[in-house]
This record gives C-alpha cells, sequence and structure tokens, in this order.
C-alpha cells in the first residue's frame, strides 16, 4: 500500500525523519518495501510570470517571453499558443533537471536567446487528472496567486515523501492510512487520535423515507450501512484530495468518486456510490444473483453471473457485483442528483471466489477478501458524508440505514506476563506490556486482554507475545541459548549431502544453475514430437491456471532446459552449459496427490558434444560411488537424434537418457543444432550411492601396459568390448581404457576400429613378458570368436 507520510502524521505527532521512519517501522513489523519522493528528479523548477511577449522575427511559430522568475528578469523562447502576459507559470531555469534525465541549458532557438524552458503537466510528471483545469499539450498555467520565485517542487506537493508498505494478508487494519498511522505511534510511543466523522446532515427528510435495504443472506453481508446525499453537485476535486489520491497511485475522477476512493484509504473501508433516480423501485436487494443473469460492469464489460454469486440489486435488476466493482445502470455521471453511499462488509470468500470466477480484482476485492472489521462500515460512511459537506459537494440527508446482524464479541485471550517472558526469553514487566497494548487499543480487562475487532490475527497467547516483542524492539531482545537437554544439533539429512556432491560435480564442470517452472503447457508435447500414446502426455491438469501455458504440471525438465538455452542462444551467448535440480509430477489415483520424481536436468551448447555430457555422468557416478554406468544406444527416442543417443544404465536398470536432440526439435525450441541434453533419475541415483571408501596401499610392482586396435561391425560398442576384456583377461587386469575410434575407407563400410588401453599388476610379483601375452592372447581370440573383431 503507497501512502504519504504527511498523511500519516496528520493522526501522530511523529518527528522522525523518512529514513528513521521506515527502519523503524519495518523493525515493529510494517515492512517497507520502498520509498521515494514524488518528484525526486525535478531540480530548478520555479514560478514565473510572464511580462511580455513579443514574435520571433526569424521564426512565425516562436515567441518571445520576458518573465518574471524571483531573482531577476530572464527570456525564453517558446513555441506555446496558450500563454499570455500576467499568467504564472513552472520556469525550468539555466541547469535545471526533469524527469528522464533532461538537463535544461541556456541556449539560442533561430538566433534568440532562451535562459530556460516553460513547463507542460507533462514535464513536471503531471497529467490532466492532477489538474484538471490544465491544458494537456500547453504551457501549465497556475491558477494562483503565488511570488515569481516559488520553488514549484513544494507549491506542486512534488516534494511529498511516498512510503510503499508491504501488508500481509492477516493484517486487514493495515490496507488503511488509520491502521498504519496506530502501528506508526506504536512504534514511536507517540499519542494517536482520530476524530470520530459527524456529518451536520443539512439535508430534508429522512433516508429510510427513500430507500430500503433488504439483505437475503446474512452470512453473506453481516452488515449493510447506507446514507443519502441530495442536491448533488459533480465536479472535480479540490487539489488536496487530488493530490492524496495521487500519493496513493489512484487517478481522482470527481468529487463523489473521489471520497469513496479516499475513505476507501483512511478508513480501508471499500464504498460505492448509486444514482439513486437510477434504483428500480427504490429498494437495495443483497442476494445472489440468478441463473443467467449479466450485468454491465463500470468497465464497460458484460458479465454473465451465477448463484454462488453475491450481488446488489434493486426490485429489477443487479446493480453491483457485491464486494467487485458496480453496475454500468447506476453509476454516478455529470447529471447525477441524489446518490446512496454504500458501506458493506461482505464474506471474504465469497468475495473472492467470485473475483476469481469473473477475472476482476480490484482495490475493493482485494480488501474484501482479507476480512474486514462489521464495525468500520458506519464510520467510514459518515466520514464520507463529512467530506461531501466538506467540499460542497450535497447535501447529506438525516438518518442512516443500517442493516446488521449480531455484531461477534471481541476475543478475549488470557494475559499471564510470566508466559510471555517465558515464550520469548525475556523480563519484561506487565506493565510495560499494558502500555504497549494501550495504543494498539487492546483492552485489558483483569487477566485477559480484549483484542479490537480490527485486528482478526490476535487469537491467542504466542499473538500477545508477538505484539509485546514487536514494540518492545526485537533487538532489545537478547540472544540466549535453548535450555534442557533436547537440544540437537543441526546437520543435513543423507540425500541433502547427496544433492550436493551432485551439485558440486556440475559447478565444478563449469554448468550454471538454473530453476524453471514446474507448470508448463500442454503443446510442449507436440514440439517434442511425442507420441500421442506417450506416458509424458498423462499430466496434472492445475485446477485455475494462469493461463495455457501454464496449465499443466511438467512430466519432462526437457522443454525447460531448451529454452534457457535458446534464451541464452538467441542473445548472442556462443557456448554455455546448464543444470536444473527439481521435480516431475505424474498422476496417480484420483483421491491421491501426484507422484513427484526428482530430476537432474544438464544441457550443453557451442561446444559440448555427446562424450562431454556422458563424461560429466561418469563423474557424478564415480563420486557417488556407483558402479559402473553403461550406456545402450536408443534409436526409438523422438526428442533425440537416432544415431546419438543412449540410455544410461546400471546393473540392467536405466537411471537416465543422454543425447543429442533431434534436428526438428532443435527447430521447434529455436536452440542450436549441436545442443546434448541429459536427464537423470536422481531418486534412483541416490538409492544407488554408496559413500563407503576402502583404501588400500600404494602398489609395489609395476604395471604393464598393451594397447589394443580391433575392427568390428558398427553395431558393436566399445562397452560390450570393455566387458568382454574385463571378463577374459582374468586377475592381473587392472583397468581397460577406450581411448580412440576411427572410420574410414581403410576399414571399410560398416565398420569400425576401436583403440584400448589394457593395465596389468599384480600386487604379489612383477608380472612377466610371458604371463601378460597370455592374458593378451586370451583377450585377442575372445574378441574373434563373439564379436568378429579383428586386429587392426
Amino acid at each position: 500500500m503507497k501512502v504519504s507520510y504527511s498523511w500519516i502524521k496528520e493522526y501522530t505527532n511523529i518527528d522522525a525523519d523518512i529514513k528513521s521512519f521506515c527502519d523503524e517501522m519495518t523493525m515493529s513489523g510494517s515492512k517497507v518495501e520502498e520509498w521515494k519522493v514524488l518528484g525526486e528528479g525535478i531540480t530548478g523548477v520555479v514560478a514565473g510570470k510572464i511580462l511580455s511577449i513579443e514574435k520571433h522575427p526569424d521564426a512565425d511559430k516562436l515567441v518571445v517571453c520576458k518573465v518574471d522568475v524571483g531573482s531577476g528578469e530572464i527570456q525564453i523562447v517558446t513555441g506555446a499558443t496558450n500563454v499570455n502576459a500576467g499568467d504564472l507559470v513552472p520556469v525550468a531555469l539555466h541547469g535545471a533537471s526533469l524527469p528522464g534525465g533532461i538537463k535544461i541549458k541556456k541556449g539560442k532557438l533561430r538566433g534568440a536567446v532562451s535562459d530556460g524552458m516553460l513547463c507542460s503537466l507533462s514535464e513536471l510528471n503531471l497529467t490532466l487528472n492532477d489538474y484538471p483545469n490544465a491544458i494537456v499539450d500547453g504551457i501549465f498555467i497556475l491558477d494562483r496567486d503565488i511570488k515569481p520565485g516559488t520553488d514549484m517542487i513544494h507549491e506542486l506537493g512534488l516534494d511529498e515523501e511516498i512510503i510503499e508498505f508491504e501488508i500481509t494478508s492477516n493484517r486487514p487494519d493495515c490496507f488503511s492510512v488509520i491502521g498504519l498511522a496506530r502501528e506508526a505511534a506504536a512504534t514511536f510511543k507517540k499519542e494517536f487520535s482520530v476524530k470520530e466523522p459527524k456529518p451536520l446532515e443539512k439535508g430534508t427528510g429522512n433516508a429510510a423515507d427513500m430507500i430500503s435495504i433488504e439483505v437475503y443472506d446474512k452470512n453473506l453481508c453481516p452488515r449493510y450501512t447506507g446514507r443519502v446525499i441530495t442536491d448533488v453537485i459533480i465536479e472535480p476535486s479540490p487539489e488536496w484530495l487530488r493530490k492524496k489520491l495521487r500519493d496513493a497511485g489512484i487517478r481522482p475522477i470527481n468529487n463523489i468518486v473521489d471520497i469513496t476512493n479516499y475513505v476507501l484509504l483512511e478508513y480501508g473501508q471499500p464504498m460505492h456510490a448509486f444514482d439513486l433516480d437510477n434504483i428500480r423501485g427504490g429498494k437495495i436487494i443483497v442476494r445472489s444473483a440468478g441463473e443467467g443473469e449479466e450485468i454491465e460492469t463500470l468497465d464497460d464489460q458484460p458479465r454473465k453471473l451465477d448463484p454462488s454469486m453475491l450481488v446488489i440489486a434493486d426490485s429489477e435488476r443487479p446493480v453491483a457485483v457485491a464486494g467487485v466493482m458496480g453496475g454500468a445502470d447506476s453509476e454516478v455521471t455529470g447529471n447525477t442528483k441524489t446518490i446512496l453511499f454504500e458501506s458493506a462488509n461482505f464474506n471474504m470468500t465469497s468475495i473472492r471466489l467470485t473475483a476469481q470466477k469473473l477475472a476482476m480484482r480490484t482495490e475493493s476485492s482485494g480488501r474484501f477478501e482479507k476480512g474486514l472489521d462489521m464495525n468500520s462500515t458506519l464510520p467510514a460512511v459518515n466520514r464520507a458524508c463529512e467530506l461531501v459537506e466538506e467540499l460542497g459537494a450535497g447535501k447529506v440527508v438525516p438518518g442512516v440505514i443500517d442493516v446488521c446482524a449480531n455484531i461477534p464479541e471481541k476475543k478475549k485471550i488470557p494475559l499471564r506476563p510470566e508466559k510471555i517472558n517465558a515464550f520469548l526469553g525475556t523480563d519484561i514487566p506487565r506493565e510495560e506490556m499494558i502500555n504497549i497494548f494501550k495504543p494498539l487499543e487492546i483492552e485489558i480487562n483483569g487477566d485477559y486482554a480484549i483484542a479490537p475487532s480490527f485486528r482478526p490475527d490476535l487469537l491467542s497467547e504466542a499473538d500477545l507475545a508477538e505484539e509485546v516483542a514487536r514494540f518492545h524492539g526485537y533487538n532489545n531482545i537478547k540472544a540466549t541459548m535453548l535450555a534442557g537437554e533436547g537440544t540437537t544439533q543441526g546437520k543435513r539429512s543423507y540425500k541433502q549431502n547427496l544433492r550436493n556432491i551432485v551439485e558440486n560435480v556440475c559447478l565444478s564442470a563449469g554448468l550454471y544453475e538454473i530453476y524453471t517452472y514446474s507448470f508448463t503447457s500442454p503443446a510442449v508435447f507436440d514440439r517434442l514430437r511425442l507420441p500421442a500414446e506417450s506416458i509424458l502426455r498423462k499430466t496434472v491438469i492445475i485446477r485455475r491456471p494462469l493461463g495455457e501455458d501454464y496449465s499443466v504440471m511438467r512430466t519432462t525438465t526437457l522443454p525447460e532446459m531448451m529454452k534457457v538455452i535458446s534464451h541464452n542462444s538467441n542473445r548472442s551467448v556462443a557456448k554455455g552449459g546448464f543444470y536444473e535440480m527439481s521435480f516431475t509430477y505424474h498422476p496417480v489415483d484420483k483421491e491421491e496427490l501426484p507422484e513427484q520424481r526428482t530430476v537432474l536436468t544438464m544441457g550443453l551448447y557451442g561446444g559440448g558434444d555427446f562424450y562431454d555430457m556422458k563424461g560429466i555422468i561418469m563423474n557424478i557416478a564415480d563420486t557417488l560411488g556407483i558402479a559402473e554406468t553403461e550406456y545402450i544406444p536408443v534409436i526409438d527416442n523422438p526428442v533425440f537424434h537416432p544415431g546419438r543417443c543412449a540410455a544410461v544404465t546400471v546393473d540392467g536398470k536405466s537411471i537416465g537418457t543422454i543425447g543429442q536432440v533431434h534436428p526438428e526439435i532443435a527447430d521447434n525450441f529455436e536452440i542450436p543444432g549441436d545442443t546434448v541434453l541429459c536427464e537423470m533419475d536422481i531418486d534412483a541415483i541416490y538409492g544407488l550411492a554408496n559413500l563407503n571408501r576402502k583404501y588400500s596401499e600404494l602398489p609395489r610392482y609395476p604395471s604393464v601396459s598393451r594397447d589394443i586396435a580391433v575392427v568390428v561391425d558398427d553395431e558393436v560398442s566399445a562397452g560390450n568390448i570393455i566387458k568382454l576384456i574385463k571378463a577374459t583377461a582374468g586377475s592381473n587386469l587392472e583397468d581397460v581404457e577406450f581411448f580412440d575410434v576411427y572410420k574410414g575407407e581403410q576399414i571399410g563400410a560398416g565398420k569400425k576400429s576401436l583403440a584400448f588401453s589394457m593395465t596389468y599388476r599384480s600386487a604379489e610379483r612383477t608380472l612377466t613378458e610371458d604371463e601378460v601375452g597370455t592374458s593378451f592372447d586370451k583377450v585377442v581370440k575372445a574378441l574373434a570368436d563373439k564379436t568378429g573383431a579383428m586386429l587392426r
């Protein structure tokens, strides 16, 4: 919520500077998101009086003005046509700054010296809503008698300090200036006062004789308060009211609408003004909408209603969607002479559901869905009537129509200072606690605290303790150790340690971590070329999605990884590598929650290839103590190139897929054709991990190496050759490593050459040439018999 600092000061005598105020309010629980000066960046603008105007000697559309700016007379050249001698205007002097970083400097226009610039509304970040009598595309003519040289920043209220608070949904009272001022007074231990509104009621007759109000369901509308205004005069609001609305980010419209918005800000109570002459039958009925009923709302949009929605109706049709927006048929116009002010309290759940169904989030609905105080309707409508009289906008008819259900009793909470001190680890006296509660309007009755009706968040002793802690000062509470023998030392779980290991490997490989949305569009499955019967198309559907692009929970993380690669590649990032540890969601029985699977996704482009990705996977497996991974060729995965894709397996169990993307997929997602992706089942990897380590002494005897290159059919994988070598070579084989592959005319069509390095070593003695040779010959024979391999 935005509010000017000066408005808060109208209810309490705080004298802190803006920075100290914001810091203290944040520390006491009213978080300040930011603060700024409204006219920040505007300097050197003063009031000037035009003394004379002459035609420019060398330009038909320019005039030369002599202007009194207080410190002397200057000359300004302008093309504006709405200025006359004697006018008071804002003048940007030489060296002045305007919004957008504009600097004003003395110069010449068609040979005539210009010492500054006459300013329009837009050049001061103002609009016709701020000054309705101004001209939108002309110089801003001031409608007041001020001395030339007066600082216009102060005169126009552009030096106002604006504070934006971040209000939590459990504090509806703080969605008002009065509520924030109450918090400020308690924070700074200052007096707080709000004058009770008492309209003079100079109208004739009685409101009850002019309109009747009936509420069908008091659970949905516990209170409906109305007052009537006659002899209404619709005109722009005075400048002070327009400024306060502008400071809060609300556009001024006319005096009646501005009064309802002012009360909304001041009291936090939404209001609405009906043109009473357009209320048929002289009756307001608060009821549920009928099936098929429609209403055109103030935004000129037709809305279809249903019986779950609460409406304000007259004797014939709906005239407003309760708590959301009024209807066009009963809006206040320039011809309105009699109005009905509505100040009501509606069921928070009903308003939220209605606003969601109609896709209408308004200032009013946003407040009603937080749960407002029933007791605020009457003072709010009286305040509106008081403002009507103050502005001369009409006459208040005597009498209030107030349809009210039983007002709930105030909540009584046990007050046990010793309990609060034990909870906070403090030693705060009861008297100090009572002094804290007093400005918050928390009454004390013996050993009980009585929560005010505008504080629905105060329910238990823990809530009272929070109030004490907030205003005693969190920084004044000394840090203490936990008492008792049950204290434990925090540490990561086993799975958290495994995750750290995996992420460290990814980071060490130069990958950047990303984090993407868990919801996606069903259209991505078509872009992935998935068949209609693919299990990945069975998704968890979001009941109320933000839109079609976020309507289902993802079953694969590959599209999000490709979107990140596309984003970077299309912005001239030549190469990159990314990883994401996240989740996929898979539907199960309708009565159960979806299955959530942890997935590691990696992507490389612009230099990395299949073997680089394979190396990262092998490093992860080695670091987690997982047995040897195997890579089984896959040719039927529609996402990947049929000759450059493999399933990653351990002991025959698949734990992931690695491959270069299919060319069509690369086109669909606008990513480079050399992109390599990997999707790993982290839960399966965790189940295979073994962090137990065994250490052996350094070898005493030398190793013997033998290289072997064999020619095999294309279908034979290096992994199968390695398995066969290990099974045949005997116990003295220490390691075997694949280091080269070659295809060419010398090998022959359909053939390839694979080269391996074998390392032999015995823990008991130095191996002889005959021992190594015998083992080598067995390997050659086994490869020839089982794979048709020939020595190269």
